[in-house]
């Protein structure tokens, strides 16, 4: 079956039931997100991936670390623009300062409605680009600023797992 980009995307939408998703919370931000969504290359993983995803960053907009830890690999390679090469302890110790450091004030992540894609990872999993809108408090001031990431997914045992996380742009 041959789903056109609309379709596709509004199935996606639909698929979830969450309002997290490239702005599928009402029709006309749905309608916006699909005008500059790029098709999916497999409707399927696109679902997958895009609740995989909405799942993490509802824990991080909980300031859930434990709940947020479960998402990522032993083996994970963090690569940040600004802060280098992190692993997996460095990343939740960095989530864990953070949430402390951040408890009453607008921290959160939200994705930027149209610019998520999902592209397959033959025999390993699939790749997730976006681009995020990211506020959180800095030296006493909201700090809030669009920032691109690419996250590579492992599927192993029946589980997704972000072993790769590049964000770029700060």
């Amino acid at each position: 079956m041959h789903l056109s980009n609309r379709t596709a995307f509004r199935v996606a939408c639909i698929s979830i039931g969450l309002g997290l998703l490239s702005g599928c919370s009402s029709s006309k931000q749905a309608s916006e997100a699909v005008t500059a969504a790029r098709p999916p290359a497999d409707v399927a993983l696109f679902r997958t991936i895009a609740h995989q995803d909405s799942l993490l960053f509802d824990a991080f907009n909980r300031h859930d670390a434990d709940k947020m830890q479960a998402f990522f690999a032993d083996d994970l390679e963090f690569y940040h623009d600004k802060d280098g090469l992190s692993n997996y302890e460095q990343v939740m110790a960095s989530f864990r300062r953070l949430f402390e450091n951040n408890q009453t004030s607008g921290l959160n992540r939200r994705l930027v409605p149209g610019t998520m894609e999902v592209y397959p990872l033959k025999g390993y999993g699939a790749v997730e680009t976006y681009q995020h809108r990211f506020c959180h408090q800095e030296n006493g001031k909201d700090d809030c600023g669009t920032f691109k990431n690419v996250m590579v997914w492992r599927l192993k045992d029946g589980q997704w797992k972000i072993t790769r996380v590049v964000s770029y742009d700060h």
